[in-house]
């Protein structure tokens, strides 16, 4: 199609899938230390309270630098790289982005999902029965003290599913994104517009994260189009992660109409990442195309997601109508 297309190699470890099993062993740990607090009648009654946030805090501060893929000693790296392609001399109005490496864990993304919440429960209520400790001056009975760390036991056997397991196709996570891109593409190769394919967007957004620092200059000025996980069933999403993203996403929805579903804005869920989040602060606008539902949640990130049964037809329509979209160095 005339691109040329050039690397940007990173190294990365996967010890960035450890941060939310870290979060959820430490709320484990809070809830048995807790156990004791509630039930001492010498311990003071603010004293829990005090451990709670200070535990909260501690663990969501180690558990973000394991996240952002800082260095820990003794991990092994691995080479990955992102692929930039461009037609011409001309300025990049617009990056069309998909990342292009998948990964199995040991739970889906919908059991992901459901980790997060149970780990969100087990936070609160431990915050809710340490201000109860405060307020009643007394140590709690044993039922309530001993429910608060049976729920953080718990969130902590459900984080534990985050770490790898086997391996999946990645058929819809993220095939049909880069079948959308490609397809965008070969419908309307002209010079303002850009092809971003990112590596490691499963470990963190460790590609897009990279390229932000590295070439923050690439995004100035331009538009951002992540295409991920285009299924052939579940509702039509339009993502965005601030209100300068506002202008491309309502052209983006008026345009997705014409495949003749419903579309939907939306800001990005709690615990749900994709790459335009690392780009959003860069671009003008910067925002996700998707389609999925529960059950397509429940095959992301296993074997299960092969393209048995899928219906590509659906995400190369939605590159094709955005390349055809595309007129005047932007997507109208």
């Amino acid at each position: 199609m005339g691109y040329s297309v050039r690397e940007q190699p990173f190294d990365f470890s996967a010890h960035t899938l450890w941060a939310f099993p870290i979060f959820g062993a430490g709320v484990g740990v809070m809830g048995l230390v807790l156990l004791l607090l509630f039930r001492s009648p010498t311990a003071s009654s603010g004293t829990a309270l005090i451990v709670c946030v200070a535990g909260v805090l501690l663990f969501e501060i180690l558990a973000w630098k394991v996240g952002i893929g800082a260095r820990i000693p003794g991990t092994t790296f691995r080479n990955d790289a992102n692929l930039i392609a461009v037609r011409g001399d001309g300025p990049v109005s617009t990056w069309l982005v998909a990342h292009v490496d998948t990964k199995a864990q040991a739970q889906s993304m919908a059991g992901r999902l459901i980790s997060i919440w149970v780990v969100v429960i087990a936070v609160v209520a431990l915050i809710l029965l340490a201000g109860w400790r405060l307020v009643s001056g007394a140590p709690l009975s044993f039922a309530a003290a001993g429910a608060g760390a049976g729920i953080a036991l718990i969130a902590a056997v459900f984080a534990t599913g985050s770490r790898l397991q086997g391996s999946s196709p990645g058929a819809r996570d993220n095939g049909t994104g880069l079948l959308a891109v490609l397809s965008a593409a070969e419908e309307r190769p002209d010079e303002t517009l850009g092809i971003i394919l990112t590596g490691a967007e499963e470990f963190g957004l460790l590609g897009s994260r990279h390229l932000a620092r590295a070439e923050p200059m690439l995004f100035r000025g331009t538009e951002v189009l992540n295409l991920d996980t285009l299924a052939d069933r579940g509702s039509l999403y339009v993502v965005s992660h601030d209100t300068r993203a506002a202008p491309l996403a309502n052209r983006l929805q008026a345009r997705l109409e014409a495949l003749g579903l419903p579309v939907t804005q939306r800001r990005l869920p709690m615990g749900i990442l994709v790459d335009s989040l690392a780009m959003a602060r860069l671009a003008s606008g910067a925002v996700t195309v998707a389609r999925l539902d529960w059950e397509v949640l429940r095959l992301m990130h296993t074997p299960r997601d092969t393209g048995q049964g899928l219906d590509p037809g659906f995400a190369e329509a939605v590159g094709r109508l955005i390349g055809r979209s595309h007129r005047g160095g932007r997507t109208v």
